[in-house]
């Protein structure tokens, strides 16, 4: 069982409900307008259905969706990925809220999360059979659609190689029709290369280049300003180091009267030692500085260079060898793109590829199409359609498209002796709600979802069909947990659990409730349905149904 638990607060005209559904079949009841299908609705809203302001219940603040459902095995891999809190054992919370404005907020266990991350998960938690279920088989999509889940045909490298092939089509395309831009823009792109390349600028050397050229410009005064100071310190009269070589002798002369001098002289002795180291480094500095002006004038015509270039292409200095590399790396994009030969082999390449992926396809798709036609039409036996038949047609088509080689028709014939033909032709609205029910029963075992959900897909149908019909969702329910919303006694009559929706007036505010119905209650509900709701007769009716 996957579905454990519903709560929904202020959601169209229910004001607050929970709802533990049972495992097998689950029936829900009630009048029409009632609000049976907003249950569906709401579920659908929580599972990643789009939010509007409408669903919020007239003069709440918002409305909220909350569920609890066994985590699919299937779907643990993909919580993870997606940085949600997940463990086998650990039930499934989702929670959506839609405020008055139709801003909608959501919740994987209790991390936040897009209304795309829950429909991705709700595709391993339910699958909904909607009551207009027969429409989509009118469309081309959604019949090969049908078809590759039955036959769980993966077409996804299918796609990947048509993307493949597309791809190498349009660079072709391009190439071809761009071929004198492209040559006009390989001549300038080479002459800006050319013209760059004689001054071959490194990534770093801008910098180092200033920092050479400041210390060159100012060689001289350099020169000067060490050989001023080593005179201030080691050669005038007085010098520094005979001024203190000075205070040092006088002071040692008192440090027997008060030794804070022999301190003192000591501070000025240690003083003295690093004017002598410094002395000594200003000494060697000055001699080797060298004022090398042949160096200083290549600098300035390089560093002139540099500048000219990159007021001439926008750019800062620094900027300069980024652009050259990115001349360079399009100039060799433009070059392969004139490969007009190596772009035609690229695209019979890329059309093999997909044609072998699209002939697996096909030879996948063929014996698909004759089990889904033989289960199709064995359920349509027991829906009021004895004799008829179910054909799925693969014709192919004139070109290959992304889906493959082949187009997917299918065709149902109503009774014994009639030519099948298209689904889209067939004129009965009954014949077509049955037909979508014979292929939800015949492809719903398959399906990876633990829980069905089918909204009044039994809408056309009665009598014996609906008994069938009945039997049918309860057999399903043996394995999978399947909720029914539905209008006829002979369905509600074979489910497990039987709910009923109650549609109330309280003052001024019409609220939607629903009730599990056990025993009379249920018999009640079920007379109800066939249309004598109190008499002799339509109770006894009730209970024989519920009996058989």
């Amino acid at each position: 069982m996957s579905w454990l638990r519903l709560a929904v607060r202020d959601f169209v005209i229910v004001e607050q409900l929970e709802l533990e559904p049972g495992s097998g079949f689950t029936a829900l009841t009630g009048e029409t307008g009632a609000g049976k299908s907003i249950l569906i609705d709401a579920l659908q809203l929580l599972l990643g259905g789009r939010a509007e302001a409408q669903v919020v219940r007239e003069g709440a603040a918002r409305a909220e969706v909350a569920g609890e459902f066994d985590p699919p095995a299937a779907a643990l891999p993909w919580l993870q990925e997606q940085g949600f809190d997940a463990a086998p054992q650990a039930p499934l919370l989702l929670r959506r809220v839609v405020d008055a404005q139709g801003r909608s907020r959501a919740w994987i266990n209790g991390s936040p999360a897009t209304a795309a991350q829950l429909r991705e998960l709700g595709a391993w938690l339910v699958d909904i059979h909607g009551q207009h279920a027969w429409q989509s088989l009118t469309r081309a999509d959604a019949m090969r659609a049908l078809l590759d889940r039955y036959g769980r045909i993966d077409t996804s490298a299918l796609q990947a190689a048509w993307a493949n092939w597309r791809a190498a089509q349009d660079a072709l395309h391009a190439a071809e029709t761009q071929q004198s831009t492209r040559e006009q823009e390989c001549e300038r792109l080479q002459w800006q290369i050319d013209e760059v390349a004689r001054l071959a600028p490194g990534d770093d050397e801008w910098d180092e280049l200033n920092r050479q050229h400041a210390r060159l410009a100012h060689a001289q005064a350099l020169i000067d300003g060490a050989r001023d100071a080593l005179a201030a310190l080691d050669a005038g009269e007085p010098d520094v180091r005979s001024l203190l070589t000075r205070a040092i002798g006088r002071l040692r002369e008192h440090q027997h009267i008060d030794p804070r001098h022999g301190q003192w002289a000591d501070m000025l002795q240690q003083a003295l030692d690093q004017i002598g180291d410094v002395c000594r480094d200003l000494a060697h500095a000055a001699d080797a500085i060298d004022v090398q002006p042949e160096a200083l004038a290549a600098l300035d015509e390089r560093l002139g260079r540099w500048l000219a270039l990159a007021r001439r292409y926008r750019c800062t200095p620094p900027q300069l060898p980024q652009r050259w590399r990115e001349w360079q790396q399009r100039l060799q994009t433009l070059q392969g793109q004139a490969d007009l030969e190596g772009l035609r082999r690229a695209v019979e390449r890329a059309e093999a590829a997909f044609m072998q992926q699209a002939q697996q396809v096909a030879r996948q798709r063929e014996p698909a199409a004759v089990r889904l036609a033989a289960a199709v039409t064995e359920a349509m036996q027991g829906l009021g359609m004895a004799g008829g038949r179910f054909e799925v047609r693969l014709e192919p088509l004139p070109q290959p498209q992304a889906s493959g080689l082949e187009r997917v028709e299918f065709l149902v014939a109503g009774h014994a002796g009639a030519t099948p033909r298209p689904v889209a032709k067939v004129a009965s609205g009954g014949e077509l709600s049955r037909l979508a029910l014979a292929i939800a029963v015949a492809t719903s075992a398959l399906g990876e979802a633990p829980t069905l959900i089918f909204d009044e897909i039994d809408s056309g149908i009665g009598g014996a069909v609906a008994h069938t019909v009945g039997r049918l969702m309860r057999q399903l329910g043996q394995a999978r947990q399947v909720l029914a919303v539905t209008h006829l006694p002979q369905v509600a009559a074979c489910a497990h659990h039987h709910w009923h929706v109650r549609k109330q007036t309280q003052g001024d505010v019409t609220i939607s409730d629903v009730t599990p119905l056990q025993g009379e209650a249920r018999v009640r509900e079920l007379a109800r349905m066939l249309g004598g709701p109190g008499t002799a007769t339509s109770l006894a009716h009730a209970r024989e149904l519920l009996q058989s």
